[in-house]
């Protein structure tokens, strides 16, 4: 009998929506996490071809001393929309090779991929089921800016550059609502029994 591969879990949300939370739960629940931006940024510092392919988009002083000038990029970026572009073509293909070969070593029953631009990159066509993190865009704003020290403004244009709520949603298999009006962990306990139970079945 074929064992069968685990079951992939997309966990997306716009910055600051509590997916990393909500992934907390689900890692104590069992399911290994892959952090795609997480490890987008790993590659970025290390992968050959990423540190090529930003050097030919923004030069050669887009790092110094190795570490990424973000700054440089996100400036870029907001003035030129086709350079994001560019950069989700140049990472994104890498990322997800990067994931199927983290993913051909699990051996739970089900795993995360955890990816604030699933949609956008079109990675979700991957997942075998899709839970998008929502919470209002002000409370979004505040938890950002006391993470990453940023400015209101920075967030929101960072904002602008990934879907809304409403296109993710209709594409989502289930709403997790992280809003700190609501206990998150019941809603992830909930999702991930009733997941793990049609995978079993």
């Amino acid at each position: 009998m074929t064992k069968k591969q685990p079951l992939k879990i997309g966990v997306t949300g716009g910055i600051g929506s509590g997916k990393s939370t909500i992934c907390r739960i689900f890692e104590i629940l069992g399911c290994p996490v892959y952090s795609s931006d997480q490890q987008a940024m790993h590659l970025i510092h290390n992968h050959p071809d990423i540190i090529e392919g930003y050097i030919n988009l923004f030069g050669k002083d887009v790092y110094k001393d190795g570490i990424l000038n973000r700054k440089l990029v996100a400036d870029k970026i907001f003035n030129e929309k086709q350079l994001l572009i560019e950069i989700q073509n140049l990472v994104h293909p890498i990322v997800r090779n990067d994931f199927n070969r983290w993913f051909a070593q699990q051996t739970s029953p089900a795993v995360i991929n955890e990816a604030a631009i699933l949609f956008e990159s079109g990675s979700y066509k991957q997942m075998d089921k899709i839970i998008s993190v929502i919470a209002p865009e002000q409370l979004r704003i505040e938890r950002v800016v006391k993470r990453d020290r940023v400015t209101p403004k920075e967030v929101t244009n960072r904002i602008k550059n990934q879907w809304a709520d409403d296109q993710r949603i209709p594409l989502s298999d289930y709403i997790i609502y992280a809003d700190d009006q609501q206990l998150v962990t019941p809603q992830v306990i909930e999702i991930y029994e009733k997941m793990i139970e049609t995978f079993t079945s």
